[in-house]
C-alpha cells in the first residue's frame, strides 16, 4: 500500500512539473524617468484577471501564463500609463520593463483640488500583511486615509474619526485619553503598524493624527493579524514613512474653546542617491474644553529614517513620541438622579486647582523589508513602548437624591512595557493553473501594566457636600490629595492589586489558492497560540489554541466580488471560579457573507456584509457570592448579529462621499446555570443597535472660483444602549443621537484653507449608563456648537 501511494505521489508531482513546463512567465522591471525604482506600480495583462505590483526595487513577476499575445499595463497615480506588447512562449520567461514619466496634468489636478480625489484605497498597508487588492479579501475591511483626516480636521484618533466606517461607535469615553472603539457589539482592538499595542482595558493612548498616514479598519476575527483579542475586529494606526518625494507641510489651527494647533511634515532625502531617506512629524496643541477647567495640551514629536541597504533590503527606524498634560480624566463625567441630562451641558464638579494627569508615551520601531526575488518578501520588526502616567481620577464616593455629591478622587499611576516582535514571508508561486498566495509568520510579545488606583482622598467634608444645584468650583473643604510617590508605582501597583502581564507567541499559515485565472480564490489559514496571562494580582493562566480560518472570495467581473468567511476568536482571561475548576479562555466563532464592487475604475467603491459572532465562555462575577471573594462563573453564550454597508469615493467629478450604515444586534444566547439577574435574550450593553454617517464634500471644478468648496456631514445612532447597567426606569434611556456638521473650504496650488463647524444644530449631545452600586445615573456631554478653522500650506 505504501509502494501505491509512492507511486501516486510521483505520478502527481511529475504531472505538476509537466503542467509547469506548458505555462509561460512574465518578470520584469518598472522605473521613473530618473532611474529610479517604483514601488505599488499596478501591472496587469488586459482583458484578464492576472495582475500583480511591483516591489520596492520595481520587481515584479507574473507567473502561470498560458501561452500566447498579451498586453501589459503599468499604472500609477501621477504617472503616465505604458503599454507594451509581449509574446509568452510554454516553459520560458519573458522579461518587460517599463519607464513611467510624470503626468503633469494628473499632478496639477492633485495639486489644485488638494488631494480631493482619493477617499477610496485599493489596498491595505503592508503592515496587515495581506498582499491582495481589498476586492479580493473575503472580510470587511475599511481605510480613512489622510485625505479624509484633512478635510474633517480630525486631529486625534478619538476626534470623530469613526464616523468614517460602519457601526463602529464610543459610546464609553475618556476625553481624549483613550480611544475604546466599539464595532460589532464590543470593543475592537487597537494596533500601530501591526502591533497589538493593548495593555491594559483602557489603552492605549490616543494618537495625534499630525504623524498618522491612515488608520485600517478590520471587521470580525484577524487570525492573521492578532493571536489574542476579540472576535468584533481591530483597528490599524499605519504611522508616515519617507516617500522618497522633498516635499513638507506646515498647518495652523484654530478653533471654539482657546484651540490653538500647529503642525510640521518634512519628507526628503539624507542622500543625493535617495538610499537614506528621512521623515519629520512634529505638533503642539493648546486645547480647553466646553466644561470649566478642563485642558488638554499636548505635543509629539515623530522623526523616522530609512535606508535602502541594497535594492532589494530596506531598513527603517522610527520612534515616536507624544506627551500630553491634561485635567483630571475622571471630571468628564456627571452624576444624577434624577436621569440622563438633568444637569446644564456644560456642568462640571471639578474644582479650578485641582491637579492633572501628566502622560509620556515613547514608541520605538525598526523595520526590515527584504525581497527574497520579485515573488517572495520577508518582513521582520520588532517594537518596544513605554506608558507612564502620573495623576488621578474624580469619582464620587456617594449620590445623593437631594443633588448633593460626596466627591472623591483616586490616584491613578500607570506604567506599561511592551515588547513585540514579528517575521512574517508573503510569496506567490503557481502548481498548474493554481495560484498560491503565502503568508507565513511567527510574533511574539511581552507584556507589562502596573496601576496604582490605591491611594484615596475624599474632596468633600460630610457636613459640607458638593451641591449639583449650586456648584463651587473652589477650594474643596477637605483640600487636594497629597499622594504619596515614594514607592516606586511596580510596588504601589501590587498592593493595589493593579497589574497586567501577558507573554505569548504564535505561528500563523495561510494559502490563498487562485483559480479560473484569478477569479476563484480560497483562502485556507490556521493560527497556534500559546499564551500565558495574569491580572489584578492573580496567579497567571496558560493557554493554548489553533484557530482555523476559511475563506472563499469570487471575482463576477473585473469589479465585483463576492465572499464567504468563517474564522475563529481567541481570548484568555484571568480569575478564579466558585466551582474551583480552570478558567477557560474565550472562545467563539465568526462567520461572514459579503459582496464588493468598484465604481467608475476604483474611484469609488461599496462593501455589503452581513455577520454572526459567538462567544462562549466570558466570565461574570459569582451572584451567589460576596463581591468581595472575586469569585466569578462563566457566562455561557453570546452572539452578535448585524449587516453593514460602506460607500466611499468620487462618485462624480469633484463630489467626494461617505455613506455607511450599520444594523447590531447582541444578546446572550445561552446562561449558565446559577445565574438569575441575567436571562437568555437579554440585550449585550455598550453598543447602538443603528448607525448612519454621511460625509459629503464638493469642489468646484473650473471658472473663478475654482477650488471652492463646501462639505457636510451627518451622523445617526438609534437604538443606543447603555454601557454598564440597565435604567430602573424603562422611560430613562439613551435618545437618538443625532449629529450634523458643515464647512467650506478653498485650495490652490499648495495653499489651502478649511473651516468647519461641528454640531451645527447645537443639540446636547451624550453618551452614559445607570451605575447601580451608587443608584445614579451618568453621562458625558460632548461640545455645543463649535468651529475649527485650519490654514495650510505644501512646499
Amino acid at each position: 500500500m505504501r509502494k501505491f501511494y509512492s507511486l501516486i505521489l510521483v505520478l502527481l508531482l511529475a504531472s505538476q512539473a509537466l503542467l509547469a513546463q506548458n505555462k509561460g512567465k512574465l518578470q520584469g522591471n518598472v522605473q521613473s524617468a530618473d532611474g529610479a525604482p517604483v514601488e505599488f506600480v499596478s501591472i496587469l495583462l488586459k482583458g484578464t484577471f492576472k495582475g500583480t505590483i511591483t516591489n520596492a526595487a520595481g520587481n515584479f513577476e507574473i507567473g502561470g501564463l498560458n501561452p500566447g499575445s498579451y498586453t501589459v499595463v503599468a499604472s500609477f497615480v501621477g504617472l503616465n500609463t505604458n503599454e507594451q506588447e509581449i509574446l509568452v512562449e510554454a516553459g520560458k520567461t519573458q522579461t518587460l520593463d517599463f519607464v513611467l514619466t510624470e503626468n503633469s496634468g494628473d499632478l496639477q489636478e492633485i495639486l489644485v483640488s488638494s488631494s480631493r480625489e482619493s477617499y477610496n484605497e485599493s489596498r491595505v498597508s503592508s503592515s496587515l500583511r495581506i498582499n491582495a487588492p481589498l476586492i479580493e479579501i473575503p472580510q470587511n475591511i475599511q481605510v480613512v486615509n489622510r485625505d479624509i483626516l484633512n478635510d474633517q480636521q480630525v486631529i486625534s484618533m478619538s476626534d470623530g474619526l469613526v464616523r468614517n466606517v460602519s457601526g463602529a461607535v464610543r459610546l464609553e469615553h475618556w476625553g481624549d485619553l483613550y480611544t475604546n472603539i466599539s464595532a460589532r457589539g464590543s470593543q475592537v482592538q487597537a494596533l500601530r503598524n501591526g502591533f497589538n499595542v493593548v495593555n491594559s482595558y483602557w489603552g492605549p493612548l490616543t494618537e495625534d493624527m499630525s504623524f498618522v498616514e491612515r488608520v485600517e479598519f478590520v471587521k470580525g476575527p484577524a487570525g492573521f493579524m492578532i493571536s489574542s483579542g476579540d472576535g468584533n475586529g481591530l483597528y490599524n494606526v499605519v504611522t508616515k514613512k519617507p516617500t522618497g518625494q522633498t516635499q513638507g507641510e506646515v498647518s495652523f489651527t484654530v478653533g471654539s474653546f482657546d484651540l490653538y494647533r500647529t503642525a510640521l511634515d518634512l519628507d526628503g532625502k539624507l542622500s543625493k542617491d535617495g538610499r537614506l531617506l528621512y521623515r519629520f512629524n512634529v505638533a503642539g496643541q493648546q486645547k480647553k474644553s466646553h466644561r470649566p477647567n478642563e485642558y488638554n495640551n499636548r505635543y509629539s514629536i515623530a522623526p523616522v529614517i530609512s535606508y535602502r541597504v541594497q535594492p532589494s533590503t530596506l531598513v527603517t527606524f522610527e520612534y515616536t513620541y507624544q506627551r500630553a498634560n491634561m485635567s483630571d480624566v475622571g471630571s468628564f463625567y456627571v452624576f444624577s438622579t434624577d436621569g440622563f441630562a438633568s444637569l446644564p451641558r456644560d456642568f462640571t464638579s471639578l474644582p479650578a486647582g485641582m491637579p492633572g494627569t501628566e502622560i509620556d508615551d515613547h514608541s520605538f520601531l525598526v523595520n526590515l523589508q527584504h525581497d527574497i526575488s520579485p515573488n517572495w518578501k520577508l518582513t521582520a520588526q520588532a517594537s518596544h513602548m513605554i506608558y507612564q502616567q502620573q495623576g488621578s481620577s474624580m469619582w464620587p464616593g456617594a449620590v445623593n437624591a437631594d443633588g448633593t455629591w460626596t466627591r472623591a478622587v483616586s490616584s491613578w499611576d500607570a506604567l506599561s512595557k511592551m515588547s513585540m516582535a514579528q517575521v512574517f514571508l508573503n510569496g506567490e508561486f503557481h502548481t498548474g493553473g493554481v495560484r498560491h498566495k503565502i503568508l507565513s509568520g511567527i510574533d511574539m510579545s511581552n507584556k507589562a501594566y502596573w496601576a496604582d488606583w490605591g491611594q484615596y482622598h475624599v474632596l468633600d467634608a460630610e457636613d459640607s457636600p458638593f451641591d449639583s444645584s449650586n456648584p463651587s468650583l473652589g477650594y474643596p473643604s477637605n483640600g487636594y490629595p497629597e499622594f504619596d510617590y515614594s514607592t516606586p508605582i511596580e510596588g504601589r501597583a501590587v498592593a493595589a492589586g493593579g497589574t497586567i502581564d501577558q507573554t505569548f507567541s504564535a505561528f500563523y499559515l495561510q494559502d490563498e489558492l487562485a483559480f479560473l485565472q484569478d477569479k476563484l480564490r480560497l483562502t485556507l489559514a490556521g493560527r497556534y497560540t500559546d499564551l500565558s496571562q495574569a491580572a489584578w494580582g492573580g496567579a497567571p493562566d496558560q493557554d493554548s489554541k489553533f484557530t482555523p480560518r476559511v475563506g472563499v472570495s469570487a471575482s463576477l467581473t473585473s469589479s465585483t466580488s463576492v465572499y464567504g468567511l468563517y474564522d475563529q476568536a481567541f481570548t484568555p482571561q484571568s480569575g478564579q471560579l466558585s466551582n474551583g475548576e480552570k478558567v477557560q479562555p474565550i472562545t467563539g466563532n465568526s462567520m461572514e457573507l459579503g459582496l464588493k464592487k468598484d465604481f467608475a475604475n476604483g474611484k469609488w467603491s461599496t462593501t455589503l456584509a452581513a455577520y454572526r459572532n459567538i462567544k462562549r465562555n466570558e466570565l461574570t462575577a459569582d451572584p451567589n457570592s460576596p463581591p468581595s471573594s472575586n469569585l466569578s462563573i462563566e457566562l455561557g453564550e453570546k452572539t452578535a448579529e448585524g449587516i453593514e454597508f460602506d460607500l466611499k469615493g468620487n462618485i462624480l467629478p469633484g463630489l467626494n462621499t461617505i455613506f455607511n450604515y450599520a444594523y447590531t444586534d447582541s444578546r446572550v444566547t445561552q446562561v449558565t446555570e446559577g445565574i438569575t439577574d441575567i436571562e437568555e435574550g437579554d440585550i449585550i450593553p455598550g453598543y447602538a443597535k443603528h448607525v448612519f454617517n454621511t460625509w459629503l464634500g464638493y469642489t468646484i471644478q473650473e471658472g473663478s472660483l475654482e477650488g471652492l468648496g463646501f462639505s457636510a456631514g451627518l451622523t445617526i445612532q438609534g437604538g443606543r444602549e447603555t454601557y454598564w447597567d440597565p435604567s430602573p426606569n424603562p422611560n430613562e434611556v439613551l435618545p437618538t443621537y443625532t449629529k450634523l456638521d458643515a464647512g467650506v473650504f478653498w485650495g490652490r496650488g499648495n495653499f489651502k484653507v478649511n473651516l468647519n463647524v461641528f454640531n451645527l444644530l447645537d443639540d446636547y449631545l451624550y453618551s452614559g449608563s445607570y451605575y447601580t452600586w451608587l443608584n445614579a445615573y451618568y453621562w458625558q456631554s460632548e461640545a455645543p456648537r463649535n468651529a475649527r478653522l485650519s490654514v495650510s500650506y505644501k512646499f
